[in-house]
């Protein structure tokens, strides 16, 4: 890591991104993820379980549902309450905090399970945060992470948009977490075994048009982007989207259906 990036301002700029729009809009539309990842984790009644980067909650909730003490984290506070009053609804006793994925606010060995679901991923000091996730979980506990892979949809969409508001030289992109040498590379040393599945999650909109205009107005990165461009350069960015996803669409025109390609992993800490 090039010792002259200001991570801390770099992160400022994220958490400003991802409290911009309401991200839980398109993150409720991902908690099958969640669920698939508490099964692959095979989460157990009463366990402790922390959820890092939590956003609005799905892999809390997934956890909170077959019976855990857990502890939902992020940084955007706002995120946390939408992911409160998810839990309320389903009378779900679940422990709300806001915290920094690469500072985590827990002794070590803490909890019997540590889950992210595309969260962790964003965060800019990689290591760090990766260390900090192994730090709290216990031995033999699991770290589960459901991460976006490079060539996947929401990996695509972020190099279009790097076209138009690059990313600070030197930090490493978030999809490396998609990448399963990385993700060696990152938790060899603690990892007793690493299991690692490709799955897919479809995104199902009306029209590419629809897609474009839900995360404009709701997903961070997206809102952020289309907020900061020109008049012309937004209607670049917009046409640059909407070829992708046409592209990538598999519904023949009768609706937009677009598999996104991700990595759900499972680490037992050594």
């Amino acid at each position: 890591m090039n010792a002259t990036i200001d991570l801390a301002a770099v992160k400022s700029r994220q958490q400003v991104a991802w409290a911009s729009g309401d991200y839980a809009v398109i993150g409720t539309t991902l908690q099958v993820v969640g669920e698939l990842l508490a099964e692959a984790c095979d989460l157990r009644w009463d366990e402790k379980v922390l959820d890092v980067a939590a956003g609005n909650g799905n892999a809390t909730l997934a956890a909170a549902r077959r019976g855990c003490q857990v502890v939902s984290t992020d940084y955007v506070e706002s995120l946390l309450t939408r992911g409160s009053d998810r839990a309320a609804a389903e009378g779900l006793d679940v422990q709300f905090r806001v915290a920094d994925a690469e500072a985590l606010p827990f002794e070590n060995a803490s909890f019997d399970a540590v889950l992210s679901t595309f969260g962790v991923m964003f965060s800019p000091d990689q290591a760090k945060a990766a260390a900090e996730l192994a730090r709290v979980c216990r031995s033999g506990g699991r770290i589960g992470l459901a991460n976006w892979t490079p060539e996947c949809l929401v990996g695509q969409m972020f190099r279009i948009l790097g076209r138009y508001m690059p990313p600070p030289a030197g930090v490493q992109p978030p999809s490396l977490w998609g990448t399963e040498p990385y993700l060696r590379a990152l938790f060899g040393d603690v990892a007793k075994h690493i299991a690692i599945r490709t799955r897919v999650f479809n995104f199902r909109y009306r029209s590419a048009a629809h897609f474009i205009s839900v995360f404009r107005d709701w997903y961070g990165p997206v809102h952020k982007a289309f907020a900061a461009l020109p008049l012309e350069k937004a209607v670049e960015l917009e046409r640059d989207l909407a070829e992708l996803l046409d592209t990538l669409n598999r519904a023949e025109g009768k609706a937009l259906v677009v598999p996104s390609e991700y990595l759900e992993v499972v680490i037992t800490r050594r």
